[in-house]
């Protein structure tokens, strides 16, 4: 999206440029500066105005005095991606232009705003009864139940739009009449798309209905989770193994307090003492490729764990990502009850 209270014409005046930038308030003051064809050739800070009038510049000189004609910038198709971002992320820029192969301006990014802009569709399942949580869940549905004041689907749906999703679905089935009227406002500026289930259909078969993707791939995940997942790290981890599909997963320890012995039918061959084992529990996250969505059968009950080992008898490469932060999965009174707790000292 171009927001054109950046955009500025190379005639224009250094006294109409120090305007535009008192006008826009917070957020960069950086003006992106174009041509009579609309070709970005400069671009133009309050730092640049203020130290062209030091050098005896008018305010009635045109900004293609005082500009800077060696800008940055990425080209669209070309080095647009997730990559390029963190790199212009890293290199502490807050707002990116976007050229075509004409330099026209097609997008400015704000890095302020967003984190990146990952290129993916997200999926949220909210079509559960939430059974464990009754009767908070008698006449609500448990992603409406708030949580510090707002709703817990939406620290999801606000965590995603700082990584630049903006193509987000939401599956629903129970009470769906609240979920869609909470919908239809936006959500950070974010438009959800509500998507019915007409029957349950397990926790990945109403994926089946999602009209459209715009994306190859899709982010799958349980709508009543908090979670400080970093979903840039997730994507990259995806893309560099090149993975059918990634789960992510939360590190899961189970400490026994006794001697256990290494058995060989009644003989004991060996103790191992107080024996500590670790594995990795489904967080109910995924990245999956768009293709996979085929794989799901029409109208039946399906799982995501049964797609996960389907993927796998077909030799399909299936992967974990560890999540090294916190994960909440509000399913439980008691696991609701801590999230009322931790609310306040967590970082979405």
């Amino acid at each position: 999206m171009v927001d054109l209270k950046y955009i500025i014409s190379q005639e224009k005046s250094l006294l109409e440029a120090l305007g535009q930038l008192n006008d826009i308030g917070k957020g960069p003051l950086c003006l992106f500066v174009v041509d009579q064809n609309g070709k970005m050739v400069g671009t133009l800070t309050d730092g640049d105005s203020r130290r062209a009038l030091i050098k005896g510049s008018s305010v009635n000189d045109s900004v293609s005095s005082a500009m800077n004609r060696n800008f940055n910038c990425l080209h669209e198709g070309v080095d647009d991606d997730v990559i390029h971002l963190r790199q212009q992320r890293d290199m502490k820029m807050k707002l990116v232009p976007v050229l075509d192969g004409n330099d026209h301006i097609v997008e400015i990014i704000d890095l302020e705003r967003c984190i990146t802009k990952l290129p993916i569709d997200a999926v949220m399942m909210a079509g559960g009864k939430g059974e464990r949580l009754r009767p908070l869940t008698l006449t609500t549905p448990k992603p409406l139940l708030p949580v510090g004041g707002k709703a817990i689907i939406d620290y999801n749906v606000e965590r995603l739009a700082s990584y630049g999703v903006t193509d987000i679905a939401v599956t629903v089935n129970y009470l769906h009449e609240q979920i869609e009227e909470h919908f239809s406002k936006e959500i950070k500026g974010i438009k959800v798309t509500c998507v019915r289930e007409p029957q349950f259909l397990g926790t990945i078969g109403s994926l089946k209905f999602v009209e459209k993707f715009h994306h190859d791939i899709i982010l799958l995940m349980n709508s009543d989770l908090f979670t400080n997942l970093n979903y840039e790290d997730f994507y990259l981890h995806f893309a560099r193994h090149d993975a059918d599909m990634s789960v992510a997963t939360i590190p899961y320890s189970v400490n026994i307090p006794y001697g256990i012995f290494d058995l060989d039918g009644r003989d004991i061959r060996g103790i191992k003492e107080k024996p500590s084992y670790n594995y990795y529990a489904n967080a109910g996250i995924y990245l999956l490729k768009k293709e996979l969505v085929d794989y799901i059968p029409d109208g039946t009950f399906f799982n995501t764990t049964d797609l996960i080992e389907k993927m796998i008898s077909m030799g399909k490469r299936v992967i974990r990502f560890p999540i090294t932060g916190y994960w909440i999965d509000i399913g439980r009174a008691e696991d609701y009850k801590k999230a009322q707790e931790l609310v306040n000292h967590l970082q979405f």
